[in-house]
């Protein structure tokens, strides 16, 4: 057996650590390119939660276009709470609006009422149901704020996926406003129907927003017409002689005449049914407290909870009373059998 050389020993352990030279530098970053594969799937996952959903679909009438667009559930979700609450609101408020949103629209799937709407319509894009508007409408409104509002609002829509309101195990009527008096209002004060879990509870956080509180000033010759009056002679114009649980205006007596809260805040076109008025000079100054129906959730109540830590799970148990949340699947269930 012939001797092996010393120089060729030491030319092929040079040649054997070159080789694997690569191997080992590699190594030590094989579990950190794992880690940050799965964190980008996981961020996938959550980016494409909507589009993962059930097969059902909204049959929405375009109010613009005259014409019915087919939009997935939560797809239409997205688009009613980014037109009906303001993006800049907290993510707990925006999550508690994504509930009552998605909330209304298995009601009307599932009840088939379609009150309304044109035929082969479940709802309009209007205040008539809820306002709602597709990514191309928002992209004009919204121009280079558009991404992060919508990335804000979808988030907020998919962290709450397929949750509903429920009030014996039935959807409930989740209606909203913008700002309250202090108090919301119960409901068969403003509509037919006493409904248990719309019942009157303080609202005190609504005093910091903008919207709370408002004047309108009209001749005295306007506010005749309007109302088909006449103010009479005198220091005072009416007297209100009844209020509400949520301390608005129930009845309202001017000159003989009785008017609901309701009636002078439709014919004045006033925000509020909590307002009060003084006559300067030719003038009637009206003032108001809140600003809609008061029924339900206050939106700017709710984007104060949240500020204050509270979530969106609390902030809907508070404003309507005696809830729980469930899943929409149930519902969506026998509505799709129905089709």
């Amino acid at each position: 057996m012939k001797r092996v050389k010393p120089f060729f020993v030491f030319f092929a352990a040079i040649f054997f650590i070159i080789l694997m030279v690569p191997s080992l530098l590699v190594a030590p970053f094989a579990e950190k390119t794992k880690a940050t594969l799965g964190e980008e799937l996981a961020e996938k996952k959550t980016t494409d939660v909507l589009q993962k959903e059930s097969k059902v679909s909204v049959p929405i009438y375009r109010s613009q276009e005259k014409k019915i667009d087919e939009v997935p559930l939560e797809e239409y979700v997205v688009g009613v709470v980014a037109a009906e609450m303001p993006a800049e609101f907290e993510k707990e408020a925006l999550k508690a609006q994504a509930l009552a949103a998605r909330t209304y629209i298995v009601k009307e799937l599932f009840t088939g009422q379609n009150v309304g709407s044109p035929e082969g319509a479940v709802v309009t894009d209007t205040e008539l149901h809820q306002v709602y508007k597709n990514e191309e409408e928002l992209r004009r409104i919204w121009k280079k704020d558009f991404d992060w509002k919508i990335k804000k609002i979808k988030e907020a829509v998919a962290e709450t996926r397929g949750q509903i309101l429920t009030y014996d195990d039935k959807p409930i009527d989740a209606s909203f406003f913008s700002t309250s008096n202090g108090y919301t209002e119960n409901s068969e004060a403003i509509w037919p129907n006493a409904l248990p879990y719309l019942k009157s509870v303080e609202s005190p956080w609504d005093e910091k927003s903008e919207k709370f509180l408002a004047r309108e000033v009209f001749t005295v010759q306007e506010f005749e017409q309007k109302l088909g009056i006449k103010i009479g002679k005198g220091n005072s114009i009416g007297k209100i002689i009844e209020r509400t649980p949520g301390h608005r205006v129930a009845l309202v007596e001017i000159n003989g005449k009785k008017f609901t809260g309701r009636e002078i805040r439709e014919k004045l076109g006033l925000r509020s049914t909590d307002f009060s008025w003084t006559l300067k000079g030719d003038q009637i100054i009206v003032t108001t407290k809140g600003y809609g129906h008061g029924v339900g959730m206050s939106q700017y109540g709710a984007n104060f909870m949240a500020q204050e830590g509270k979530n969106y799970k609390e902030i809907v148990s508070h404003y309507y009373q005696g809830i729980e949340i469930s899943q929409a699947n149930p519902f969506l269930s026998k509505y799709m059998a129905k089709k």
